[in-house]
């Protein structure tokens, strides 16, 4: 009995908005005429078939495409759009699919972004620019009429865009999650591991009526510290010097040896922060505060990037346990490190998208929040 052959398109699974391409080859003669072509594979083995499927993935472009499937013409939209780690594909696929839903005359479309990405680069760095600005204009010009998100890096960042963003909080969560399971939190206090955080870290003591620490020292690497374009262009040693023109010198920097301004002998270490990427920071100060008599050490924060090592860093630590929402898809790092914790905050994105649709006040929302949280 023949065997079957198995037809197997040139097609990307990773994602049903992806194109394929022809894979370039030779130049046809000069009176051949360009058609398309399949690949087949014979299916004697199951190593032939997924070479066979290795093959044509490679001959994908892996371009968007985006096909609207329903009416949406005078309708309000929502985009829900996670982060994963291939940022722009992601950051493409929400503008492809804002234009898509703009030239299908939706009404309103509200991109719903629990983490808005690019938010570290709000600043202007040396020969640099604010790529989070940049972002913002896209997203505009892309067709979004509002946002939805939650604990911007800065702040600031509302500023950069032209149309409302409500920018939502993530504290109620976690302040619940520290009175409902860690145990004897009574006897905790609230960590900042740079002078930065300092003000996220008082927020979150002043509320649970309990103390605070602050890490300051040379082994803390801050945003702050980072040449802005206030310093740009840098300077040269040969500089030429107008005549009679001395300006001061900018002293530079120093930080003084570690400390721990708080007491945290004897107690339960709560560090908080609104992102978790890379780790070490965080594990260095872990590792102080035990040499500070903490016995037990919590990290807390809005969004869980945990990219590179940081499940293997963050298991091999001094930390008990990394506790984030799920603004941010975390499901691989949570197999690797059972000390990463989840706090599901959809029931607030939900009742956002609720209180926008039916034209009702955000303030519930954003009950007893001040500015500093």
């Amino acid at each position: 009995m023949p065997k079957k052959l198995l037809l197997l398109p040139p097609l990307n699974p990773y994602s049903a908005f992806r194109a394929p391409r022809a894979h370039p080859a030779a130049p046809p003669a000069m009176n051949a005429a360009r058609t398309g072509y399949r690949v087949f594979s014979a299916n004697s083995t199951a190593a032939c078939t997924e070479l066979a499927k290795r093959i044509t993935e490679a001959f994908c472009f892996s371009e968007t495409r985006v096909e609207i499937k329903e009416s949406v013409r005078g309708q309000d939209i929502f985009i829900i759009q996670t982060i994963p780690r291939d940022v722009n594909t992601a950051v493409m696929e929400l503008l492809i699919m804002a234009y898509a839903l703009k030239t299908s005359c939706a009404r309103n479309i509200i991109g719903v972004i629990p983490y808005f990405p690019y938010s570290k680069q709000s600043k202007m760095r040396k020969r640099g620019s604010i790529v989070c600005k940049l972002l913002a204009s896209m997203l505009a010009r892309a067709g979004l009429t509002h946002i939805i998100t939650m604990d911007l890096h800065q702040k600031e960042i509302q500023g950069f865009f032209s149309f409302p963003v409500d920018n939502l909080r993530a504290s109620p969560f976690l302040l619940q999650y520290i009175q409902e399971e860690i145990p004897n939190y009574r006897n905790a206090v609230i960590v900042a591991k740079s002078p930065d955080a300092a003000k996220r870290a008082q927020s979150y003591a002043e509320r649970l009526r309990l103390g605070l620490a602050v890490i300051h020292g040379e082994a803390q690497c801050t945003e702050l510290d980072m040449d802005d374009g206030r310093h740009s262009p840098p300077m040269v040693k040969n500089a030429t010097v107008h005549p009679g023109l001395e300006l001061p010198l900018m002293m530079a920097k120093e930080k003084p040896p570690i400390t721990v301004v708080g007491d945290v002998g004897g107690r339960i270490a709560i560090i908080v922060d609104d992102i978790i990427d890379d780790v070490e920071s965080f594990v260095a100060a872990a590792e102080i505060l035990k040499e500070r008599g903490a016995y037990k050490i919590y990290v807390m924060a809005t969004h869980g990037i945990l990219s590179a090592e940081a499940p293997r860093l963050i298991e091999e630590s001094s930390i008990d346990e990394v506790v984030v929402t799920n603004t941010v898809p975390h499901e691989i790092q949570k197999l690797q490190c059972p000390k990463i914790k989840t706090v599901d905050i959809s029931l607030i994105l939900s009742e956002a998208i609720r209180r926008i649709h039916n034209g009702e006040s955000m303030a519930y929302l954003f009950r007893n929040i001040t500015v500093d949280d």
